[in-house]
């Protein structure tokens, strides 16, 4: 053998190797740009969400002349009414969640497990949300105006006040109003992953009715059932628009808080105190809702098999669904009354002069203008952030210890109370650049409502193809591109729904952004609680009818959008085929 054939085969035996490891372990992509996107994320919400809690938290152990006590807490637990307030508080939100959730039930029963027509389920499914078009400060002016002595409800019953509203009754009806929407929405969506498979098998057996649905239909849907529950629960336990309203002589916790930090005598420490006795149920949240997804049944196949017949099952279930959305709609029809009449209801001949006095106002146009420009603006930024943040978990071969804070903080951030975040804002912020301007309305927002629209993205990226980055790579593409080509067209439903979502709850929120606006960045919602003061309910009632409209347009342009890139996506796949 030659001298140059032993070369080549030892030069052979060289690069072998490096072929042979080239195959088995193929270099994983760098992910410059996700790896980016995390750690933007992680800032954005150190700043926004951690420090501000974190202030809050030292600022209630921090006396008048910054050194460390714990007096603040003795002097808020020695008040006499504040152990009250907080019994009072968990009373009501208790009662409040358990009817909210029986309500929701039977809507999502009738919608979901029913020969009920179609359109009526439709229609039961979409009546449901529109309470969550509205803020809830204007849920206490609507029980005032359509159940009060001169209510419009009371005058058709013949000037007979069906129930007393102030105090209990008045937050009882007006929590369940509120949070029934969100309840219905979680136990729609546990309705369509229950196996109807169980309860085909139940009738064949010849079970009786009750034990069927006990065991086929409510044990499944235990976790979500209890998951709506604390939900509702939490949201009527932190909720400052319904009190300030119908609450009267009931001392809630939302009030108590705001009257430290707004009083006649705020006192800042104080009501830092009171934010973390509102935080504190909220974190025990956290190990409920880890218990109650241990009671969730899942099933690997979904299957949607016709139902058994029942025609009184669907009889009663139809009627009584009307007869909830009857009860709760009714009382936002005054909001579409009063504005319209010269003065209710002494002179209830029909006018427009209160619409046009508030478009004949400066500073309340000035109003409506910030409304607008930070619901924009929050839906946005909130459309960016929610649509980064899965990216990085769902989309990436990102560590886990990169990811998992990421996810865990989707589930975390959702038990924060509003009212708490904007105290903390409260104390990050004052002083800042940031103090009484749009952006930071427009960043509370965006971190107070992140945990469902992250969600949202998430599941929406996780089902779609995983080899398109991997595809688009080889195909010599950079991930920029594949971003803009592949990954943001597929996602478009779901970015039109999350900017909408951002964009309704920018536009009724309170909570939090009572405490962060200034004279000139005051919202809608926080117009309305100062004109509730001076008394110019006719205002009120415009502004909310203001708040209903723009929502409603909104929400159908979105829904008008999704469809279209629905038939879209169908001629492009029928084309396709062809």
């Amino acid at each position: 053998m030659s001298f140059e054939s032993i070369q080549a085969r030892k030069q052979l035996g060289n690069i072998r190797p490096t072929v042979v490891n080239y195959v088995r372990r193929p270099a994983k992509p760098r992910e410059t740009e996700l790896k980016a996107i995390a750690i933007a994320v992680a800032a954005f919400f150190a700043l926004f969400l951690l420090l501000p809690l974190v202030l809050a938290l030292t600022g209630s152990f921090q006396a008048t002349d910054g050194s460390v006590t714990a007096a603040n807490y003795l002097a808020v637990f020695a008040e006499p009414g504040f152990l009250t307030a907080v019994g009072n508080s968990v009373k009501v939100s208790a009662a409040s969640a358990a009817v909210a959730v029986a309500l929701a039930f039977l809507l999502a029963y009738t919608v979901n497990c029913t020969d009920a027509p179609r359109g009526l389920r439709t229609a039961i499914r979409l009546l449901a949300q529109v309470p969550m078009l509205l803020p809830t400060i204007t849920y206490g002016f609507a029980i005032i105006y359509s159940l009060g002595r001169q209510g419009l409800i009371t005058r058709l019953l013949g000037g007979h006040q069906p129930i007393d509203i102030y105090g209990f009754n008045g937050l009882l009806i007006g929590y369940v109003v509120y949070t029934m929407p969100t309840c219905f929405l979680l136990l729609d969506n546990g309705f369509r992953f229950l196996d109807r498979r169980f309860i085909i098998v139940s009738h064949v057996m010849g079970d009786r009715p009750a034990v069927s649905f006990l065991h086929t239909v409510v044990r499944p849907l235990a976790g979500v059932i209890g998951v709506a529950f604390v939900q509702s629960f939490f949201l009527s336990f932190t909720d400052y628009g319904i009190p300030t309203s119908v609450g009267g002589t009931y001392d809630t916790l939302a009030m108590a808080l705001f009257g430290q930090m707004l009083g006649s005598m705020p006192d800042f420490n104080r009501g830092a105190v009171i934010a973390m006795v509102m935080l504190a149920p909220s974190l025990l949240s956290i190990a409920l809702f880890a218990v109650l997804n241990r009671l969730t049944v899942r099933t690997d196949h979904v299957s949607r098999v016709a139902l058994p017949r029942g025609r009184r099952r669907d009889a009663l279930c139809a009627a009584g669904s009307l007869l909830v959305l009857a009860a709760v709609l009714s009382l936002f029809v005054v909001i579409l009354v009063v504005p319209f009449v010269t003065m209710w209801p002494f002179l209830p001949a029909p006018t427009l002069a209160h619409v046009a006095d508030v478009f004949a106002d400066p500073s309340l146009m000035q109003v409506l203008a910030n409304s607008l420009l930070v619901a924009a603006l929050t839906a946005l930024l909130g459309t960016v952030v929610a649509y980064g943040a899965p990216l990085a978990t769902a989309r990436s071969h990102l560590p886990r210890w990169v990811a998992a804070p990421i996810d865990a903080l989707g589930s975390v951030i959702n038990t924060v109370p509003s009212m708490v975040l904007g105290i903390g804002f409260l104390f990050a912020f004052t002083g800042s650049p940031l103090q009484n301007t749009v952006a930071i309305l427009v960043v509370c927002n965006v971190v107070h409502y992140f945990a469902t629209p992250y969600q949202m993205m998430r599941d929406t990226l996780g089902r779609m193809n995983g080899s398109y980055e991997t595809t688009a790579r080889l195909m010599g593409d950079t991930w920029l591109k594949t971003l803009r080509r592949v990954i943001t067209p597929n996602a478009a439903p779901a970015l039109l729904q999350v900017f909408g979502y951002y964009f309704v709850n920018a536009m009724v929120t309170i909570s939090a952004v009572v405490f962060l606006t200034g004279a000139t960045t005051q919202v809608l919602t926080t117009q309305i609680s100062a004109l509730q003061h001076l008394t110019k309910f006719d205002s009120v009632f415009v502004l909310s009818l203001f708040i209903l409209v723009a929502n409603l347009a909104v929400k159908s342009l979105v829904a008008l959008g999704t469809a279209l890139m629905a038939r879209r996506r169908a001629r492009l796949a029928v084309s396709k085929a062809a």
